[in-house]
């Protein structure tokens, strides 16, 4: 084989492999849609109507979730999270919890940012409540769960956030205190890089972002980015929830994750950690079973455990952390979720 025909298929070879790597819900919800399309037609045409019909029904929400992400990017109002980390640990772990659950940080963006702060020597329990709650809910999170499940579910989500980041780090701040969890870095983590300048070199926040082409620009990159982001796996979660209410036995969800009692939501919180897809992704999957007869409490804490131990955030909290912190970040997600799952169950009910 020849020098240039070598080097054409290994850039091709890199190509593909950095497509799968980043597109991955497109071709995986192309695939599956062409099969059913070939194998089973009236299910093919019936799933991408489906998917379609959702889309449209919540486009006033995507719409407007894009908006808040984009003018978030391009105002610089990430950078207020900075001022979270002050003050007393008792009072700066309330603060924190708040922050991470209404800011808008996705598990991604979080992980160099706390990386940052625990190199810092901000405290371990100040950075778990922050850690705790910021994959759980944000400001385009809230309005998708408002346009997918009602707003009584979004603002019950929020509260959980909030409640799972208090109820984290004040079980690490006693810890600490008992002379545990010192040192919790792995060797060799570093400053935190570009996520970690938010909070070294706070920067003030530009309101009327308009004014500056620059940062026009970033609010049309942010919109274009999370717009494409949203679709690949809004249009993912809802042609899987479409084969869901198609094939899935109503009457086993119901028999499942049904009922008041408590092992429904125990279910729920233990499968939320392997099933889960994406934040955005599993509204539609959740709402798809609750209308199945799911417990809205099991919904509620399938979606809070998935969300924090997710499978990208689980390992970027492991390469981070020794040992003893990731079980101990695990055991606060799955005990707070299905606290919150009961909880909110025995609202729906009174």
């Amino acid at each position: 084989m020849s020098e240039i025909a070598l080097s054409t298929r290994l850039r091709t070879t890199d190509l593909a492999r950095r497509l799968w790597a980043k597109e991955k819900p497109w071709l995986f919800t192309c695939g599956l849609l062409l099969s059913l399309l070939v194998f089973s037609p009236s299910q093919g045409v019936a799933s991408a109507e489906s998917v379609v019909s959702n889309l449209l029904h919540i486009a006033p929400y995507l719409i407007l979730s894009i908006a808040i992400a984009a003018y978030v990017g391009a105002t610089g109002a990430d950078g207020l999270i900075a001022r979270a980390f002050s003050g007393s640990t008792v009072v700066m772990i309330l603060v924190a919890a708040a922050a991470g659950g209404l800011s808008p940080f996705c598990s991604c963006g979080v992980i160099p940012l706390i990386a940052a702060l625990l190199a810092m020597g901000v405290p371990l329990s100040a950075v778990m409540a922050f850690w705790l709650a910021s994959p759980v809910m944000d400001p385009s999170m809230f309005v998708l769960t408002t346009g997918v499940l009602g707003i009584e579910f979004a603002i019950a989500k929020t509260v959980a956030a909030i409640g799972l980041g208090v109820f984290g780090g004040y079980a690490v701040h006693f810890l600490t205190r008992t002379g545990h969890l010192g040192d919790p870095l792995r060797e060799g983590v570093g400053n935190g890089g570009c996520g970690g300048a938010k909070v070294r070199t706070a920067k003030p926040v530009v309101w009327k972002f308009w004014r500056e082409s620059e940062r026009v620009s970033k609010f049309t990159r942010e919109g274009i980015k999370t717009t494409l982001f949203l679709l690949k796996w809004l249009s993912l979660a809802f042609l899987l929830e479409s084969l869901m209410l198609a094939w899935l036995p109503a009457d086993l969800v119901a028999r499942a994750l049904g009922g008041t009692g408590l092992m429904p939501i125990a279910i729920a919180t233990v499968v939320g950690v392997p099933a889960y897809l994406n934040g955005f992704a599993a509204l539609p999957l959740v709402g798809g079973l609750i209308g199945q007869g799911m417990a809205p409490g099991a919904g509620l804490a399938f979606l809070v455990a998935g969300g924090v131990t997710s499978l990208p955030a689980a390992i970027a909290v492991w390469a981070l952390v020794k040992r003893p912190v990731f079980f101990l970040y695990i055991a606060l997600a799955l005990i707070g979720s299905l606290a919150s799952g009961l909880l909110f169950q025995l609202w729906t009910t009174i």
